[in-house]
């Protein structure tokens, strides 16, 4: 039974809804204020019979609605006023006929529309909620009561809530500052000084050649890595001057983004030992000796012991031996003797520095005597050398100084030139032997030969 039967508004059911008052009125449609009819539903009334039905005004019901008394104080349907009824030839194209929504009667049709075919009534519930009667016929079902949310996979968290990212699982993103523009750069080009022996102003005019100093002697070469392979004094008449420039380029350098670097040579053991043992006896294989002996034996200027400063001790005495840079193995001797002190770069190197530290004059004689020795790399078996050498430290190249060119090609055999001696030939630039697996880079300039600087890799 429906509404307009007498029986009431059933509670929880639609029908029982009544705007509120003040509910303003949207354009086009009137809703019920007081009980007065809207002069609009009063002109739809004049117009004549319609097919809506539950309007009252004597109208037809449509048949298989459920027709009741008239409604008291309901809206009519009225059509906005520009447009009026449909022309009495309309006919709704298939496909797009009204349909009213399920469990209504076809009582809102609007006015001057054919009423769509009788649709069967809805089921009737069996129940409603909280001890509700159930609803009549055609009311609008009362939607159940949404149930509590479940999470679906979708919208399930994909961590939990107390997880913390670490550093390993942020995502890689580039700081602000790393910019294109603001990218480290690539490492400057490698180089590398043979021996220099005192020689201040032939060590200049190379340096100044491959554009590493300007004229005043100063660092010019920016990002350049610059590396001198030992054996700054003796023989020459400058050698703390040439302790004095690399360590004043080692701090230019830095401050460019390069830097500049030294090895251990032999010669600075030897001139390490002269000032802290002077005189006194060393086990030799040679009989006794001293350092002192064999510093002023091997080209010792007495000039520069004079000038010898606890700073350039401190700065002689933490050098390494040997390093490893883009695949060359750089030392100052061509020796295997390397391998008597450890088995790593950074086993051997903290092993030479022990001995000087530890600053025994047998120890530190015997650590002059290997580091003295040559020619390893020389002659048949120069090239297995050199490849026990490699594989134990890594890399393709030994580059190193100690043994002149001149010595490496048999022209010359001694470890002084004697005044007068006939040389056979004029050194052009560092020479790469054993296989390509060396490169030698002690150009003799003691022996009116050149100084050399060169940068890596070196073809050939």
């Amino acid at each position: 039974m429906t509404q307009g039967a007498g029986q009431g508004a059933e509670p929880g059911t639609a029908e029982g809804w009544r705007p509120e008052p003040g509910f303003e009125r949207a354009a086009g449609y009137e809703h019920a204020a007081g009980g007065l009819a809207s002069p609009a539903y009063e002109r739809a009334a004049e117009r004549g019979p319609s097919r809506a039905t539950g309007f009252g005004g004597g109208r037809e019901p449509v048949p298989g609605t459920h027709p009741g008394p008239p409604r008291e104080q309901t809206a009519r349907y009225e059509p906005s006023g520009g447009f009026g009824p449909a022309p009495a030839a309309y006919r709704p194209s298939a496909g797009f006929e009204h349909e009213p929504a399920t469990g209504y009667g076809h009582e809102h049709a609007p006015h001057g529309y054919p009423a769509p075919a009788s649709v069967p009534p809805s089921p009737v519930p069996s129940a409603s909620f909280d001890g509700a009667p159930p609803a009549p016929p055609h009311a609008p079902a009362v939607p159940a009561p949404p149930r509590p949310y479940e999470p679906t996979q979708r919208d399930a968290p994909l961590v939990p809530a107390e997880y913390t990212p670490t550093a390993h699982d942020l995502p890689v993103i580039a700081e602000p500052a790393e910019a294109a523009d603001d990218r480290p750069e690539r490492p400057g080009p490698l180089y590398v000084v043979g021996d220099v022996h005192g020689y201040l102003d032939e060590l200049l005019a190379a340096l100044r050649e491959r554009g590493l100093v300007d004229e005043s002697g100063h660092w010019s070469a920016g990002n350049a890595r610059l590396w001198f392979l030992g054996d700054f004094t003796d023989r020459g008449p400058d050698g703390i001057g040439v302790i004095e420039l690399v360590m004043q380029l080692s701090a230019e350098a830095a401050a460019a983004g390069g830097y500049c670097r030294a090895l251990m040579g032999n010669h600075e053991l030897l001139l390490l030992g002269a000032h802290r043992f002077g005189d006194q006896p060393v086990n030799s294989t040679g009989g006794t000796a001293s350092f002192l002996a064999a510093w002023r034996l091997n080209g010792g200027q007495p000039s520069d012991m004079e000038r010898l400063e606890d700073r350039h001790l401190t700065w002689i005495s933490r050098l390494d031996a040997a390093h490893l840079t883009d695949g060359h193995l750089l030392l100052h001797s061509d020796t295997t003797a390397y391998l008597d002190y450890g088995s790593s770069i950074e086993e051997m190197n903290d092993a030479v520095t022990g001995v000087l530290q530890r600053n025994d004059a047998d120890e530190c004689w015997d650590l002059f005597r290997k580091f003295t020795k040559r020619f390893a790399f020389r002659g048949d078996g120069g090239a297995d050398a050199a490849r026990e050498l490699l594989g134990v430290y890594g890399g393709q190249r030994v580059v190193h100084g100690h043994s002149p060119i001149p010595y490496l090609l048999g022209e010359a055999g001694g470890e002084g030139q004697q005044d007068g001696e006939e040389h056979g030939h004029q050194v052009s630039g560092p020479m790469i032997y054993a296989d390509s697996l060396a490169v030698a880079m002690d150009g003799g300039v003691t022996m009116d030969g050149r100084l050399l600087v060169a940068q890596l890799p070196l073809i050939g």
